[in-house]
């Protein structure tokens, strides 16, 4: 037992010299250049069947020669772009279109309370500062609601929402069935 326990002793020592000897920087040699040239790589040996019958083989693809550049053409205008069918369809989705009058769109609520001289006051108000604006008084008892604006995309509610800060006691975006302007 102690015999082993002196050989490992004596072992690590030894194996931390060696790992010092190895890494440690050696002299240049004068003597000799560096070769670099590309020494060939040895190929592992081949297998003992032959799997070249197993390989797809495809066939080479036929040369097409290639003709002379054709002649200059001259572009000729189109003379008809739309067939009548598509055309009389699109007049028929254009009158459809006109007769829609509600879509799916945004509206603030500038106030909900329960008196009627506070809800005209603040509608007097916003219509003073902003006469383009929609307003729509809505009255289920005992509650008044006000709704400003008619707006198709949030981005736009919110535009009206900032102008409107400060303004009124409440701001509140809904989602609700606005009324198209057809009036350009």
């Amino acid at each position: 037992m102690n015999r082993m326990l002196l050989k490992m002793l004596l072992a690590t020592p030894l194996l931390a010299l060696a790992a010092c000897a190895g890494t440690a920087a050696q002299a240049p040699r004068a003597s000799a250049s560096a070769d670099t040239t590309k020494k060939p790589v040895a190929t592992a040996p081949m297998p003992a069947e032959d799997v070249t019958k197993y390989r797809p083989v495809f066939a080479a693809p036929k040369v097409v020669p290639v003709a002379a550049a054709p002649a200059v053409r001259t572009a000729v205008p189109p003379t008809n772009h739309v067939n009548p069918q598509v055309e009389q369809r699109l007049r028929d989705q254009a009158y459809t279109n006109q007769n829609v009058k509600y879509a799916q769109g945004y509206r603030l609520l500038v106030y909900l309370g329960l008196e009627r001289d506070q809800v005209m006051a603040i509608r007097r108000t916003i219509i003073g500062r902003y006469p383009d604006e929609t307003d729509y008084i809505t009255f289920k008892s005992p509650v008044y609601r006000l709704y400003i604006g008619d707006y198709l995309t949030r981005l736009d509610a919110a535009r009206a929402m900032t102008r409107l800060r400060g303004t009124t006691p409440k701001l509140e975006l809904e989602a609700t069935q606005v009324l198209l302007n057809k009036n350009p």
